[in-house]
């Protein structure tokens, strides 16, 4: 048995700590899937960089073009199809990037840019936001064991930058980075001839792709069928956020993406791991992917269940009690619900009536006879005298102790109880 008692809270303080602790909840898992590896936008040179040399316009830019955008920052997401555009710093290991490029020729189009200025994080003393930075060199990537025989150089040239159907102007004329080398297929030039974007052909490394003419170099057909092409951007100001403030460097990004893209989904993917962004699967991660998805799914719903439970019994708490409570009442009626659930209730009459002759005995003050037979014919005479309107005693006892149904049980049982109870007035 359990009895109520008063509740510590109310509704209201419940429902409030049940919310608290359910934001709490999400916070972490928030934290947990995005706090681990610190934020993107560091002034770095790449996808998440919102500086001068960073490439978030760019990426902005295809969202905004219908392009499904990613930013890389495990090393799975190199292997998935689509764009991938590397953004590795000029200190980054060659034969990283030579063992990425190489996968990726028979996975989807990569585009690789190099880096070419030097950053600082912008004064405090000017009104900067996070992430901006100031420029205050330059510097040529050293990337050996990836396309040694191509190079790159910085010098002053020509402020124009073309391609077919398109033009612009450089941000930096005075420092303009360009490359040099057997099997690159020009893209983009300066107006000295020199090589800002270029496609990767027969480079005595990779297997050859078929030659593209410069004014068929945006046309997918002209591809080769068995390899995805690989770019070469050598030109950072092109499409970082420095060059992306021109609308023609815009058209060109758009051109650009489209023709990588002629035979693979539209997704584009910019990798972060190279420039020291990455990390591995979190909990979070791990938590909704087979098998662990299962475990979670169980665990969602075994909550919900609690809480669901929880909140239909509140109220007063419920404290236990004995089962069996001292003294004679709850004795005598855990007795009678004993019997009364075994629905044996005519294996009482008899005992019942005997107990009855003893007490209406020892009312009348009469001694008890050799037999019970003349006992009850003792009390008979006694009633006579006294009562002589009541029927018999041993003609009710009798009826009590041959009776097999329980209301006519009970009939009996109150007319001689009521008979015995006459006696003690």
């Amino acid at each position: 048995m359990n009895e109520r008692t008063a509740s510590p809270f109310s509704v209201g303080a419940a429902l409030g700590l049940v919310l608290f602790g359910a934001v709490v909840f999400v916070a972490l898992l928030y934290m947990i899937g995005t706090g681990t590896a610190g934020a993107t936008n560091n002034g770095g040179a790449h996808a998440g960089g919102k500086g001068l040399n960073g490439y978030a316009a760019f990426a902005d830019l295809l969202g905004r073009r219908g392009y499904t955008v990613s930013l890389g920052r495990t090393e799975a997401r190199l292997d998935d199809p689509g764009l991938l555009i590397l953004t590795p710093p000029a200190n980054a290991k060659g034969e990283e990037i030579e063992k990425i490029v190489a996968k990726r020729r028979w996975i989807g189009p990569t585009i690789v840019i190099s880096p070419k200025w030097t950053a600082v994080p912008a004064s405090a003393a000017e009104k900067t936001r996070r992430g901006w930075v100031q420029l205050v060199g330059t510097a040529a990537p050293e990337w050996p064991g990836f396309l040694d025989e191509i190079s790159v150089r910085i010098g002053p040239a020509g402020g124009v930058w073309s391609a077919p159907g398109l033009s612009g102007r450089l941000p930096a004329p005075a420092h303009v980075e360009t490359g040099s080398g057997r099997g690159l297929e020009p893209l983009v030039i300066d107006r000295d001839g020199g090589i800002l974007a270029a496609y990767v052909q027969d480079n005595g490394y990779y297997p050859a792709l078929e030659r593209i003419a410069l004014d068929k170099a945006w046309e997918a057909e002209d591809l080769d069928e068995d390899l995805y092409p690989l770019i070469l951007v050598f030109e950072p100001d092109l499409l970082d956020n420095y060059g992306m403030a021109r609308r023609e460097n815009a058209a060109l990004a758009d051109r650009l993406v489209g023709a990588a893209l002629a035979r693979s989904p539209r997704a584009v993917a910019f990798d972060l791991t190279l420039n020291g962004l990455g990390r591995s699967n979190n909990l979070l991660t791990l938590a909704f992917t087979p098998p662990y998805l299962a475990a979670t799914l169980c665990l969602l719903l075994a909550a919900l269940a609690v809480g669901w439970r929880a909140f239909l019994r509140f109220g007063p708490a419920l404290a236990a009690v004995r089962e069996v409570a001292f003294g004679k009442r709850p004795l005598v009626s855990n007795a009678a619900g004993l019997i009364r659930r075994t629905r044996r209730l005519h294996l009482i009459t008899a005992p019942y009536a005997d107990h009855l002759r003893e007490r209406t005995l020892r009312t009348l003050g009469l001694t008890r006879q050799p037999s019970p037979e003349a006992t009850e014919a003792a009390i008979d005479k006694a009633l006579a005298v006294r009562l002589p309107d009541s029927e018999p005693f041993s003609v009710l006892a009798g009826r009590l102790r041959a009776e097999r149904r329980p209301p006519a049980i009970l009939r009996a049982a109150q007319a001689l109880h009521s008979l015995e109870r006459t006696l003690r007035k």
